[in-house]
């Protein structure tokens, strides 16, 4: 059914989606509905009334959500963020909604805290920390390496991958790739190299994960691909959680032959990560004893968290907004 409103129901938001979202709207002469909770098959009559919906990477939008949206005049789901798994693309055309996303909001924002996470992880930063805090000056335990001469394995290259290879060449770090679509003419006009996968796994100090989530990504890191590593190998994922088995890594941190891990993103965040639970029982056993390890540094997906990512997000999600309300293409590059 038609909907001719000027409403747009943004679901599980935070204090700074608000803030950017509204200040992106305003002038538009659109009403902008916040809801805190997260939008699924319970709560998606809370959308009546509005032609479009924003969502983020843990809405709900499969075949019945979308189906009941589309019920309800919804026309357009706007991401605003860059991954979509959590979207049946197929039921959202059959229903005839238009999918847009954000794609490259800030690639540097994410770039820029993997290189975060690794520093902090390799120099101890989150210990030492704590340990001042404490009036503990020691520096037991806190021997870290040299970045330099080492080797850096990053699995996938799009935008936020090649701009942390070319932080890590600043550090004069040897750095290798693997990606199915891959840029040869970047990498050699950086001093760079694309590998087999397990040339990569086998050579690599660090291991770096920039890939979608795909069926074909999924566990990417296992059982299997984590034996093939060295010993002693660091590994980041500010990319998707699902692209590492947490159970396996969890054994391999056991044994030592994993040394340190950096994570922006686990398989099972949703419901936890976005959310202060600081008075509650986490319930989730796997993520409660990856936080028991000292090597584990653990940031609660705010790779993105930066005000020029915010800026970007809300002006395309807007803009996209604007344009298919009025039946023109939306931004280059965001049509799903």
């Amino acid at each position: 059914m038609a909907n001719d409103s000027r409403a747009l129901g943004v679901f599980d938001t935070k204090p700074y989606d608000r803030e950017y979202l509204t200040a992106a709207a305003t002038g538009t002469r659109w009403e902008v509905k916040f809801h805190d909770f997260r939008l699924e098959e319970d709560t998606v009559l809370s959308a009546t009334g509005c032609s479009a919906v924003c969502v983020f990477v843990n809405d709900v939008a499969d075949r019945k959500v979308l189906e009941k949206l589309a019920a309800l005049g919804v026309g357009h789901l706007a991401l605003r963020c860059a991954g979509f798994n959590n979207v049946d693309l197929a039921a959202a055309r059959d229903a005839g909604i238009v999918v847009t996303r954000v794609p490259g909001y800030s690639p540097h924002a994410v770039a820029e805290h993997t290189a975060a996470l690794l520093l902090a992880l390799n120099r101890k930063i989150h210990r030492a920390f704590n340990r001042v805090r404490e009036l503990n000056f020691s520096l037991h335990g806190l021997v870290g390496f040299d970045l330099h001469g080492k080797t850096a394995g990053l699995i996938g290259t799009g935008r936020t991958g090649r701009l942390f290879a070319e932080i890590l060449r600043g550090f004069k770090m040897r750095v290798l790739l693997y990606d199915i679509h891959p840029d040869e003419a970047w990498a050699r006009a950086n001093g760079m190299d694309y590998v087999p996968l397990e040339e990569l796994l086998a050579q690599s100090d660090v291991v770096s994960l920039h890939a979608p989530l795909t069926p074909q990504t999924r566990h990417l890191i296992n059982a299997r691909s984590l034996a093939a590593m060295k010993q002693g190998v660091v590994i980041l994922n500010v990319s998707r959680g699902a692209l590492i088995d947490t159970v396996a890594l969890i054994a391999a941190l056991k044994t030592g032959h994993v040394a340190g891990v950096a994570l922006d993103v686990y398989e099972e965040e949703e419901g936890v990560f976005f959310e202060d639970l600081s008075g509650e029982v986490l319930m989730d056993d796997v993520l409660a004893r990856l936080l028991t390890f000292p090597n584990v540094l653990i940031t609660a997906h705010q790779a993105f968290l930066t005000r020029e990512a915010l800026l970007e997000i809300s002006r395309v999600t807007i803009e996209n907004v604007l344009r298919v309300a009025s039946g023109r293409s939306p931004v280059e590059g965001t049509l799903l």
